[in-house]
């Protein structure tokens, strides 16, 4: 979403740290590209006169001009006034009322209001065990009310039995009751939308809102609108009063324009994001770790997260044990593969690693990204089981059998025999090292040492997330960033890459937790720095 604009203030920025000492003219020349950057980005004009006056204002104090590096002062003012534009702090679904709690969604039609509804949902009934009822008003767009009871089907979440002919707020009377007859917590209000804001679709908003009494009414935008999408935000807040955003199709190519100034110019929090079609594409909003993704600086508290919710403890913990006695087949290749398509592949882990924005050219011209995974995930599929088992054994007769069974050539084939031989090494020299694992143990316990995480690692380097409190989860992003970003390849993930090479932007001593193989085994296929 932000791609063009984090290339744009990077650049911009990158000039400043350069130099020694600023002049009030160098940082108002910045300033100009700067409110250029927000400008083509989208930002409303009237946010960016506001985020510009505000970042010269402190920028060019005696202070700053003075200080030793006034370059990377001037990068933590713009950093955060972004924070302060997107909001200071993250604010989630308000559940705090007596039960059923009313959400209510409120958007134009075609920005995603269906599927949210049922995103919310089942991240409600999942990860907070509430008892959910979805019921959709929209008698007017065919077959929405039946979208919602198939998405609730798909989700396992109740939705209200469909009665022909019954209008918009007779149905949220009927859903209202109903939760309250089955013990329900939360009833979502699915509602109708237009293509554009008119007269009676406010009268019926506001009608909802009057027989319902919502406690939550959720605003549901499309990032990809522009700057439409504030005028949108207004009207409807003039009109019903929402009391936070939610901003779909966030994963897409538009400029990050709705998501800067939406907050800045109603002053309502965002509260969610939709990061993709799948009924968990849906990520809380962190103003500051989205501000640090804009200005390059990476999310390794997100990825650590991530890692928590899709790499599973007992499978980690038996992939170290058989790391630590020296064995790695292919059967492990293809498991790191699948872990990391999990984890939004290699577009979604590098998005969160320091310094990586200035990489993202040269890895897709070396053909490092989510393709070749799939590749070589076909390639693994397409052996036997004695062949991914012993991968000695692979002739040429057997690889022309796999490169037809795959749809590649030998070529790759051996360029992954190749990548599997360095794995399998390096798992071998860790697995010498003592007979508990001790260089292994070495190496993921550092950050954790560190940290103060001791305890909490267990064998596959999956930290305890719930043993571990928002500050020590912090701690790990200001880590990444204080220790310089974007040098290259220093060996920051241990033997992160076959040959050790690390990943580009991680200091030497930084080591991700959490990530089975990245911490022992690494990113697969990517080789040494030259």
């Amino acid at each position: 979403m932000f791609e063009s604009l984090q290339e744009r203030l990077g650049s911009i920025l990158n000039g400043l740290t350069g130099r020694g000492a600023l002049s009030e003219a160098d940082v108002s020349a910045a300033l100009r590209e700067v409110r250029r950057a927000l400008l083509e980005a989208d930002v409303a004009l009237e946010v960016v006169r506001s985020f510009t006056d505000k970042v010269r204002e402190k920028a060019v104090g005696a202070a700053v001009l003075k200080s030793i590096k006034p370059g990377q002062m001037v990068v933590k003012i713009v950093h955060d006034e972004l924070v302060d534009m997107l909001g200071a702090e993250g604010v989630a679904v308000d559940l705090n009322a007596p039960a059923p709690v009313v959400v209510m969604m409120v958007g134009l039609q075609g920005s995603g209001k269906t599927t949210t509804s049922a995103k919310i949902a089942k991240r409600l009934t999942e990860r907070q065990n509430k008892k959910v009822l979805m019921a959709s008003l929209d008698t007017r767009r065919p077959a929405a009310q039946e979208q919602l009871r198939q998405l609730g089907e798909q989700t396992k979440v109740a939705t209200l039995p469909i009665i022909a002919g019954q209008n918009p707020v007779d149905i949220a009377k009927r859903a209202v009751q109903a939760a309250k007859l089955g013990g329900h917590d939360v009833v979502i209000l699915d509602t109708a939308g237009r293509t554009h804001i008119d007269e009676p679709l406010m009268v019926e908003m506001a009608d909802i809102k009057k027989v319902s009494s919502p406690h939550e009414i959720l605003l549901v935008a499309d990032s990809l609108t522009g700057q439409d999408a504030v005028n949108l935000a207004k009207s409807f807040d003039e009109r019903v009063g929402i009391t936070g955003l939610v901003l779909t199709r966030m994963d897409g190519d538009g400029r990050g324009g709705a998501a800067l100034s939406m907050r800045a110019v109603t002053g309502k929090p965002i509260k969610l994001i939709g990061t993709g079609e799948k009924m968990d594409g849906l990520e809380e909003f962190h103003p500051k770790r989205i501000a640090d993704r804009i200005l390059g600086m990476g999310d390794i508290v997100s990825l650590v997260e991530k890692a928590a919710e899709t790499i599973d403890a007992e499978q980690a913990a038996a992939m170290a044990k058989k790391m630590q006695s020296g064995k790695f087949d292919l059967n492990d290749l293809a498991q790191q593969l699948q872990q990391m398509s999990k984890m939004g592949g290699m577009g979604g882990i590098m998005g969160m690693m320091p310094g990586m924005g200035k990489m993202k050219d040269q890895l897709a011209a070396a053909g490092l990204d989510d393709k070749m995974f799939g590749r070589q995930l076909a390639i693994i599929s397409s052996m036997t089981k004695a062949e991914r088992a012993n991968p000695d054994i692979l002739k040429h007769s057997r690889k022309k059998r796999i490169a037809a069974g795959s749809g590649t050539d030998a070529a790759e084939i051996n360029k992954l025999l190749k990548m599997h031989r360095g794995m399998a090494d390096m798992m071998k020299a860790m697995g010498g090292k003592g007979k508990g694992g001790g260089l292994m143990r070495g190496m993921m316990g550092g950050l954790a040492s560190k940290m103060g995480l001791g305890g909490m690692m267990p064998g596959g380097g999956m930290p305890d997330l719930s043993k571990m409190d928002p500050k020590q989860l912090e701690a790990l992003q200001k880590q990444a960033q204080a220790a310089g970003l974007g040098k290259g390849l220093p060996g920051g993930l241990p033997g992160g890459l076959p040959g050790g090479g690390g990943l580009p932007g991680l200091p030497g001593g930084m080591k991700l937790p959490g990530l089975p193989g990245l911490g022992g085994g690494g990113l697969p296929g990517l080789g040494k720095k030259k």
